[in-house]
Formats: C-alpha cells, structure tokens, sequence
C-alpha cells in the first residue's frame, strides 16, 4: 500500500511542477509580443484551469481590480506551490 501512495505522490509531483514550469513560461512569454500560436495556446489550456478560480474569486470579491500585477495568477501559482511542499 505504501507503493502505491508513492507512485500517486510522485506522479501528482511531477505534474505539479510541469504546471509551474508552464506558468512561468507563460508569464516570460507575455513580456514579448508575439503572436498566439499553438505552444502559446497550449500554455494557456493547461495553466488557465488553475488560474480561473482565483480569478473568478477576486472578481466576486471586487480585490486587486485596479492594480496592473495579476494577482489571480501569482496566487495560483503560489497555491501551487504549498500543496506541491505539503506533499509527502
């Protein structure tokens, strides 16, 4: 049974950090204008699904509307990282 948990541990691990990974080259890849092509687009359909619900949270709660830093996405990533830590 402990195996079994490892592996599952492992494997959320990985795509955990595959997640982040591909959040920060989202974030790099907005500083440049460049056109929206398939690995820009594959960024977004991966990251987007983790981003959302903080987004959607912040606009209910009318939080950092005027300020120019997504916070929904520094959040996201944030969460990311505290349950990719609380992992045994």
């Amino acid at each position: 049974m402990e195996e079994i948990l490892y592996i599952i541990s492992t494997v959320v691990q990985v795509i955990l950090t595959v997640i982040q990974i591909a959040m920060l080259l989202r974030a790099i890849l907005s500083w440049f204008p460049i056109e929206p092509n398939g690995f820009t687009e594959f960024l977004f359909s991966i990251t987007e699904p983790f981003i959302y619900p903080f987004r959607a949270l912040f606009n209910r709660l009318n939080w950092f509307q005027d300020i120019p830093i997504d916070v929904a996405f520094s959040a996201a990533y944030i969460a990311l990282f505290i349950i990719s830590i609380l992992l045994p």
